[in-house]
């Protein structure tokens, strides 16, 4: 006699489209304590946020090659890993027994800056931190690479009994654009893929000089093809940048963050499908995207398309692959793992 299987609850989540604080560690750590909080009241058992939410995405680095001042702040302003602005993060997220996915801009002891994401469960405990593998063009002028560590960004999450445990993967940016970086994600099984990004624009049209890839059009196309990809929804997180982000970072005749806007957050199913309305007022408006994941559809998906599993050719094509860290000081005769 056989048995069927019950499907799990669906998993409530909240996808943040919201301006920080721009500059301001503490103020910015104090505002996501807030969304925790009202993604919570909402619902949701997971809460995800854009890249380098705190304390903002340095948007001045597309209009001038150098800051000085704005760069020294941002340092002093980016969030270290053993600090109380961490723990307070921490602390919210196992008050609220909400997973948090969080993008931020890390400051280590010797104020070097790395785009940094973290998977913090419910219980409060940071699961996952992991650096961006390659900052973008200009941003290679704020922040370092990550290593081999950094590759293994999924982490399994216990949602409870109506639940059950769920992989929770994420990538940044442009990270959404590297095959072979993808593809090892893909291998990890994540159920739901956080894509982070930072606030993003429409596109100015066939003759507009900046790339269709960079817009808030091309960056949906991304997390639409990652979601068809790995059969995982897709949480596309965007900030917003308003008027005080245009004046702080002075990016008025920039290439890109000239006026507010950039806000384009929604959740796309396993198969690329958009599951989710704009949040009302368009991309200069704050506000936070609910839905409800019903996982079994990732699996009947899967089912079609599994590109590290039944729909692959390991014998003709393969990833080579190196976790190691690669670190700055190596003792002789112990390698460089």
């Amino acid at each position: 006699m056989s048995s069927t299987s019950t499907p799990p609850a669906a998993l409530r989540v909240a996808v943040t489209q919201a301006e920080p604080v721009w500059l301001d560690l503490a103020a910015t750590v104090d505002k996501t304590v807030k969304l925790i909080e009202e993604a919570a009241k909402g619902g949701a058992k997971l809460v995800a946020f854009p890249e380098t939410w705190i304390p903002g995405y340095p948007t001045w680095i597309w209009a001038r090659v150098i800051d000085p001042t704005l760069h020294t702040r941002y340092i002093l302003n980016s969030l270290r890993l053993d600090s109380p602005e961490m723990e307070k993060i921490k602390a919210a997220a196992k008050e609220h027994g909400i997973c948090v996915v969080l993008g931020f801009s890390e400051r280590t002891e010797s104020d070097s800056l790395y785009i940094s994401q973290g998977i913090i469960a419910p219980d409060g405990t940071l699961v996952v931190k992991r650096r961006k593998v390659k900052p973008t063009h200009m941003e290679r002028t704020i922040f370092g690479d990550g290593s081999g560590p950094d590759l293994l960004n999924v982490a399994t999450i216990d949602f409870g009994p109506s639940i059950g445990p769920v992989k929770i993967g994420t990538l940044a940016c442009w990270e959404h654009t590297q095959p072979l970086l993808k593809y090892h994600t893909y291998s990890q099984h994540e159920a739901v893929h956080i894509a982070m990004w930072p606030p993003i624009y429409p596109h100015g049209g066939v003759d507009a000089p900046g790339l269709y890839s960079m817009s808030a059009e091309g960056c949906l196309t991304l997390s639409q093809a990652y979601a068809i990809e790995s059969g995982a929804f897709v949480l596309h997180c965007t900030a917003v940048c308003g008027k005080l982000g245009v004046e702080t970072c002075e990016t008025q005749k920039g290439v890109l963050f000239t006026e507010p806007g950039g806000g384009d957050s929604a959740v796309l199913g396993p198969d690329g499908r958009k599951l989710t309305e704009r949040v009302e007022g368009g991309g200069v408006e704050e506000g936070m995207v609910f839905a409800d994941l019903e996982l079994v559809r990732g699996v009947g998906n899967k089912g079609f398309v599994d590109g590290v599993g039944h729909y692959s050719r390991p014998d003709l094509l393969w990833l080579g692959v190196d976790r190691r860290e690669k670190r700055h000081v190596v003792e002789e005769g112990k390698g460089s793992g």
